[in-house]
């Protein structure tokens, strides 16, 4: 692999000889990955008081200091998911699914998959949920206990307007899950001024750890009440929380290395600035690669009122000489990994903002697509004319 000037500089920082422009697993500095170097005893005073701190610290970032509590669960994002809509939604309650991507459909399979009644409010993937047909679905269907909504989808990287959603969901009184997987840690979200009952995200996104730990924000008086509501053992995060709460300890043994690290990514986060600096650095990359791209004559899907500063998703050139599989092995072999496309609306591609990423970093990446570009002969980076409609 051919390694540019300027990653070869980044990497005594990253420990990388490539960046994952993606919106998770992500880059992460050297030191989350040097704290993994140590094994921890699961039931060790040392890791105990490792776990407290990041429930702790989490519940902070939220805002939720004395009514919610961190659960954590083994596995990716979408088992705290499935564990906070199998714990929190009982067995005869229904769920509302605002779906404008490919997790609220994940979180209508999940619905499936638990038995649960649940109802979609669908609409295209760059379009954020329609607030009166919600208003309209809340005060025509009583059954309807919970709505689940995505903070920033990142099938399109789209923004949606998570405040208004849980005005309504409030005024109607029903109980808001947030996944919160892609936004958590850069995009503010503050459970004193959003009303939910609980936050969904991993350790792997916004807050730079390494993939492993999910982990869910909950209401503890909403908590309280879910006794025998989860379909799953190892999912119930009420019996999660009663074990960690009685001796500090996971009931099954803990990805023990993965929340080393998370406890590192923590405190670099606050040493950063939090969620203020998060959210500008990210913002700042995304400017450089939305306006970047943009001169190399690529057009977004989203207009910039909607994008989140998570990742971005372009339209695929119409250029016959263009072809992804070959652009994405171009870009990987000189250290620059990138996303294929999630969407059904129209063939895309996407770059994430995220991680342990600065502007000189996208400057660089983008000097790379240049290259490949020229190296393809592509001179033509929009898309078919009918493809940004």
């Amino acid at each position: 692999m051919t390694t540019a000037p300027h990653a070869r500089t980044r990497a005594a920082h990253t420990g990388n000889d490539e960046f994952l422009l993606t919106p998770g697993p992500l880059t992460t500095s050297l030191t989350v990955k040097q704290a993994m170097l140590r094994d921890w005893g699961s039931r060790d005073k040392q890791f105990i008081a490792l776990n407290a701190r990041i429930r702790d610290k989490l519940v902070g970032i939220a805002g939720g200091e004395g009514d919610y509590v961190t659960v954590p669960v083994q596995g990716s994002g979408t088992f705290a998911v499935e564990a906070t809509l199998g714990t929190l939604l009982p067995r005869d309650g229904k769920l509302l699914v605002l779906v404008n991507g490919a997790y609220g459909e994940r979180m209508m399979k999940i619905a499936k998959y638990m038995g649960r009644s649940a109802i979609a409010l669908s609409c295209a993937e760059d379009r954020t949920p329609d607030l009166a047909s919600l208003e309209t679905l809340l005060s025509e269907d009583k059954a309807i206990t919970h709505v689940a909504a995505v903070h920033c989808e990142t099938t399109s990287g789209i923004l949606n307007p998570i405040a208004e959603i849980a005005d309504i969901v409030a005024k109607h009184g029903r109980s808001l899950i947030i996944d919160a997987m892609s936004a958590f840690g850069a995009i503010p979200l503050d459970v004193r001024e959003i009303t939910c009952d609980a936050i969904a995200a991993s350790s792997n996104k916004c807050l730079e750890g390494v993939p492993g730990v999910g982990y869910a924000i909950i209401r503890r008086a909403a908590l309280e009440k879910c006794e025998g509501n989860a379909h799953s053992l190892a999912l119930d995060l009420y019996d999660q929380c009663r074990a960690l709460d009685g001796n500090g300890q996971w009931r099954f043994t803990p990805p023990t290395h993965v929340l080393a690290a998370f406890d590192q990514a923590v405190a670099e986060f606050e040493k950063e600035g939090g969620v203020p600096a998060r959210n500008a650095r990210y913002s700042e990359n995304c400017r450089t690669l939305v306006e970047g791209m943009r001169d190399l004559g690529f057009e977004t899907l989203l207009p910039d009122d909607l994008q989140a500063p998570i990742i971005v998703t372009f339209h695929m050139p119409a250029d016959p000489k263009f072809d992804f599989t070959a652009f994405y092995d171009f870009l990987a072999a000189r250290g620059y990994v990138i996303y294929p496309g999630k969407l059904t609306v129209a063939p895309t591609f996407r770059i994430g903002c995220i991680g342990q990423l600065v502007k000189a970093d996208l400057e660089a990446a983008l000097a790379v697509i240049a290259e490949v570009l020229g190296e393809m002969g592509v001179t033509q980076c929009g898309p078919a004319a009918n493809a940004a409609e």
